[in-house]
């Protein structure tokens, strides 16, 4: 089974950005459909983007505009670029397959001054 590992998370500045990767283990990647979600404390998980193999993009409202995701299917590695970022986008971000139960450990993503 494919496995997903994230990478990138940080502590940010509101304001500031930062870019997070999630690298797959093995070749056919370029054949998922690939999310990012996230969960903050207390809330439950929500879609953030989502990016089909063809490249077409879904983003969540609250996120249009400052989130950017990218696949390079020759690295086999799903990127979120995260721009203008809030402190309300605190949370801890994964990656995953879609459709699938085929999750990546999650980054934390924190932005506070």
């Amino acid at each position: 089974q494919v496995q997903l590992v994230e990478s990138g998370g940080g502590l940010v500045q509101p304001g500031g950005s930062l870019r997070l990767s999630c690298a797959a283990s093995r070749s056919g990647f370029s054949f998922y459909y690939m999310e990012w979600r996230r969960q903050a404390p207390g809330k439950q998980r929500e879609l953030v983007a989502r990016i089909t193999s063809g490249g077409i993009t879904t983003y969540a409202d609250s996120v249009k505009g400052r989130l950017t995701i990218s696949r390079d299917n020759a690295k086999n590695t799903v990127y979120l670029q995260l721009n203008s970022l809030k402190p309300e986008d605190t949370a801890d971000y994964s990656c995953h397959v879609f459709p699938s139960n085929i999750w990546g450990q999650g980054t934390q993503v924190t932005v506070s001054s």
